[in-house]
């Protein structure tokens, strides 16, 4: 197939984008604070043929605080320089620069600031779990609230963003908030009809439009649908009725679907493109070009999406993080090479902890400014040398591929028949399949290189290390679940009673199903014992979940799962014990304890107990190893160094390559690529 069609310029009121892939507003982890960072990662995708690149929610005014999200902000000349840089650093590369400014409204928390959260109404904040209320505002308020929405396009304008950005989504807007029947309860000319409520988002976007004056494009950022929401916008119901409201007023419709957990939903529960079923209305409505995501991975598809008249533009955030080279790939024809989103949300959950982004795909993001690491360049190695890599999983893979671009002879060994690890194996778990990629990418371009061996059903004793006269050996041999109770809320090793099945994830994936009632204890609190808990279920067996947290699946919250893991809990009929701490299984009987209650044991029968804790690394070859007291170096990598996630493991496995190309330089050596 022709890609070409991905790379026609495309007009966007008075600018023109290079070409139509759009890398969409993200978060970096950075914002004002630790400017540079930010402007590295940005330039990075223009480097890599992103014809547009657009910057963050930037907070227009103090009163927009959102506290532990490291948010960019243009309210106050302070900022102004290092958005200049920003800008000069995008358009280095050709791309244009674009910038969301936005109010978070009721999303906001000015903890920082110490002024009061304002909205439409007086209402809590959308973040029930803290003590913060909004404060309703009155029309000087407003008034307030326009003069330095179009202070700040003033500000984009003048430091050089080719698009200035009004944002009405993901309910975290102020605009969104006048506009939902959730939030605004006006009485007055801002309230009641959605002709009043969006007022004060067509007044803004006039504003916008005037500071421009033609010089600059215009784009709006709006929510079209909000799955499941109270009095939600929908796309066959107000949110249509808004784009035909102001279909020609914005140079360009940036359209998604709200809130953040729906526009940025993991692989696990979604697929490619699974946006256009709600947005690709909008093009039948306006003729100003149309911007939308989907965690587009496949050029293909982007053709497809063109072609039928669907979108303009490919956005992408996610797909961005994980390849910024995709477009320029793309373009080379290099479509093997191409660095897949997983859509694990890994880069989500970092921005919910407020720290720069990590990628489970992309171990250089976040890294381009601290340590200088580039995506695709990694040079030469400041001493050739040959190095073995035990263990072909996140970090085997990942470490051979980066120590063999830096020209070290490289062999790949396992005693798996075949590579991955724990990739090829969660891989294979429902729902999981897009985990592959993390081996599809690495094995591709291991199996193009000649200074690489590969070895698979090869497992390796300590003597056969001494024999082999490698420079470097990295023990990249994964870990194990725990069989023994350990796990997040007990450090303490159980006995388990005589006659008892006690199962961890290792032995499910394995195949072994349990002939009976399974009692599943989650006391990791990712997404592990959620999907075992749907496999048992479909295999036909009586599952009950019990976790010791107050929550199901805890971290899970931060990649915007949680709530369609307790969807599918519900709908396939897994009964949710929260608080229950195991306390004894014996004689077919799991019994838990209430952690806040005296007295308050529960017992279930129990064919088995699917035990899902702490792992351990396997370092039984590594140990031997250190025992032989050879000359040769000898590195732990990944979850043989330390049991992690996914993306832990290949951020292990690149650093530690980099460390060896530099001569053992220290992690946070400033590596500068040739």
């Amino acid at each position: 197939m022709s890609y070409d069609l991905l790379f026609e310029p495309v007009r966007i009121g008075p600018v023109t984008a290079p070409n139509r892939f759009f890398a969409a507003p993200h978060a970096t982890g950075h914002g004002f604070s630790l400017p540079a960072g930010s402007t590295a990662l940005r330039a990075m995708k223009a480097e890599g043929g992103w014809g547009t690149v657009a910057v963050q929610i930037t907070e227009v005014s103090q009163d927009s605080d959102m506290a532990n999200h490291p948010i960019e902000r243009i309210w106050d000349d302070v900022y102004l320089d290092q958005h200049a840089k920003q800008v000069d650093a995008i358009k280095a590369h050709g791309a244009l620069a674009a910038i969301e400014l936005a109010h978070g409204g009721m999303r906001a928390r000015n903890f920082a600031t110490g002024v009061p959260v304002i909205g439409p109404s007086d209402l809590p904040i959308l973040r029930p779990e803290m003590p913060v209320q909004a404060r309703a505002m009155d029309k000087s308020d407003i008034r307030e609230f326009r003069r330095a929405h179009k202070k700040a396009a003033q500000n984009a304008k003048d430091v050089g963003y080719d698009i200035l950005y009004v944002y009405a989504a993901h309910d975290i807007s102020l605009l969104s908030h006048f506009l939902s029947r959730r939030t605004n309860f006006r009485s007055d000319e801002y309230g009641g009809s959605l002709e009043n409520r969006a007022r004060l988002l067509r007044e803004v976007l006039e504003d916008t439009l005037e500071v421009a004056a033609g010089e600059r494009a215009v784009a709006l950022r709006f929510g079209v649908h909000e799955p499941g929401a109270k009095h939600a916008m929908t796309y066959d119901g107000e949110g249509r009725e808004v784009v035909e409201m102001l279909a020609d007023l914005p140079d360009l419709w940036d359209v998604n679907i709200s809130g953040w957990s729906a526009d940025s939903a993991t692989s696990r529960f979604t697929e490619q493109g699974y946006q256009l079923e709600f947005t690709s209305f909008v093009k039948t409505i306006t003729d100003k070009p149309v911007v939308g995501v989907g965690r587009f991975t496949s050029p293909d598809t982007m053709v497809s999406v063109i072609k039928s008249g669907k979108l303009d533009l490919i956005g992408g955030a996610r797909p961005s993080i994980a390849d910024p080279f995709l477009p320029n790939k793309i373009k080379e024809n290099r479509i093997e090479e191409i660095r897949e989103c997983v859509g694990c949300n890994v880069c989500v959950s970092m921005d919910s902890y407020g720290v720069p982004l990590r990628c489970t795909q992309n171990p250089t993001i976040g890294e381009e400014w601290r340590r200088n690491w580039h995506p695709e360049i990694v040079g030469k190695a400041e001493k050739q040398e040959n190095s073995l890599i035990i263990g072909a999983g996140p970090a085997g893979l990942e470490c051979a591929l980066t120590l063999a671009k830096a020209g070290h002879q490289v062999t790949l060994a396992d005693a798996a028949e075949e590579v991955g690890g724990r990739a090829r194996l969660e891989g294979g778990l429902p729902g999981m399949h897009a985990y592959r990629r993390v081996i599809d990418y690495r094995l591709w371009n291991l199996q193009q290189m000649g200074n690489v061996d590969i070895f698979t059903s090869s497992p390796l004793e300590t003597d056969d290390l001494e024999d082999f006269g490698a420079d470097n050996i990295i023990f990249a041999t994964g870990a194990s679940w725990r069989r023994d109770g350990v796990g997040g809320s007990n450090f303490d090793p159980v006995d388990w009673a005589e006659g008892t099945t006690v199962l961890t994830p290792d032995d499910i994936i394995a195949g072994v199903i349990p002939d009976g009632p399974v009692v599943i204890y989650d006391d990791d609190h990712n997404y592990m014992a959620s999907i075992l808990a749907e496999l048992l279920r479909a295999k036909g067996c009586e599952t009950t979940y019990v976790t010791p947290l107050a929550s199901v699946a805890t971290w899970t919250a931060h990649t915007l799962e949680q709530r369609s893991i307790i969807g599918r809990f519900k709908s396939q009929g897994i009964p949710i014990h929260v608080n229950s701490t195991l306390s004894g299984y014996s004689n077919g009987v799991v019994t838990v304890q209430d952690a806040y209650a005296v007295n308050s044991e529960r017992q279930f029968e129990a064919a088995a107990l699917l035990f899902v804790g702490a792992r351990l690394p396997n370092k039984r070859l590594f140990d031997g190893f250190v025992q032989t007291q050879s000359a040769t170096q000898g590195v732990l990598a990944g979850d043989c160094l330390v049991p992690g996630m996914i993306q832990a493991a290949v951020h292990s496995g690149h650093r530690i390559a980099k460390e060896l190309i530099y001569g053992g330089a220290g992690p946070f050596k400033l590596e500068k690529p040739t």
